[in-house]
């Protein structure tokens, strides 16, 4: 955590000493954001497809929050209109609940949510708050075997990419006159996964999950 808030700081502090430099403009068609932000996921178990392993009937699980530096691009169509994308890769741990209470299943999954979405600028005055939505790809990779999954015989574990959508709302506040300005960001994500359990080769439990997480940031932007 001191790393990615040493990580944003350091950002925020170089677009915050380029502003004046690079003369930006409050109505340019480019904006950068970088933010501090909080991934709050679900991970609850939605629909067991395969349980060799007598799993409780009770069984569910919870995907840990990840706080990180995010960075994120927007064109604007029009004064109302803009298109933004968001770069960012957060890591998870999946632990049980229920009948798997506590047990650490899945270590360090990494989720790349390639986002994009259109959003809607409302105009009153210079606090500008704004709507978006779009589509969204979950690429998760890097996931290991969790200590009390392995000791059950779990060799390997494979959570499925996969598509959702995503609902953004957020407001964006001038600084300044030359494009420096505070921005603060929610989305709420739609999007499961499958979660795959191997023993060896053999399937040993196949579950599928919502992810859903919530996005939240705030941080500095700067339009040019």
């Amino acid at each position: 955590m001191k790393k990615f808030s040493t990580a944003i700081l350091a950002t925020a502090a170089t677009i915050a000493l380029s502003a004046p430099a690079y003369a930006g403009n409050p109505e340019g068609k480019l904006q950068i954001k970088a933010f501090a932000t909080g991934v709050l996921p679900n991970g609850e178990i939605t629909n067991v497809l395969t349980n060799t392993i007598g799993a409780p009937a009770t069984s569910d699980s919870k995907a840990s929050d990840s706080y990180v530096p995010t960075i994120a691009a927007e064109y604007f169509l029009s004064s109302n209109f803009s298109v933004e994308t968001i770069c960012c890769i957060t890591p998870h741990d999946v632990t049980g609940e229920g009948g798997l209470a506590g047990a650490k299943l899945v270590n360090d999954a990494i989720i790349l949510p390639a986002t994009v979405t259109l959003k809607y600028h409302f105009d009153l005055g210079s606090v500008k708050p704004y709507l978006g939505a779009g589509p969204t790809r979950f690429f998760i990779f890097s996931e290991g075997v969790g200590a009390d999954a392995a000791r059950l015989g779990v060799t390997r574990v494979n959570l499925s990419d996969d598509f959702g959508v995503a609902l953004q709302a957020g407001v964006d506040i001038p600084l300044n006159d030359q494009g420096l300005g505070l921005s603060v960001d929610a989305k709420r994500y739609f999007v499961d996964t499958t979660a795959s359990f191997y023993a060896g080769n053999n399937l040993a439990l196949r579950t599928e999950h919502k992810l859903d997480p919530w996005v939240v940031s705030a941080g500095l932007s700067y339009r040019f």
